[in-house]
């Protein structure tokens, strides 16, 4: 039960997050989806926290420059 609503909590917590990504431009998009994308594979392959904060740099500068 704890499970289910820790889950449930995560999952509001993303969907509030999404919608302040109404106001920004493509590149700023971008960028929030590079960071997230690479903090994601940086921790994957890493495995600790300076793996996922380069992951996340260079997935935003990444994801910035992608048009």
């Amino acid at each position: 039960m704890k499970s289910l609503i820790l889950k449930c909590v995560a999952l509001a917590a993303i969907a509030a997050s999404l919608s302040a990504c109404a106001g920004m431009t493509h590149q700023q998009r971008n960028a929030a989806t590079g960071a997230v994308v690479g903090g994601v594979a940086g921790n994957l392959l890493g495995g600790d926290t300076g793996a996922t904060l380069g992951g996340a740099a260079l997935g935003g500068v990444i994801g910035s420059q992608i048009r």
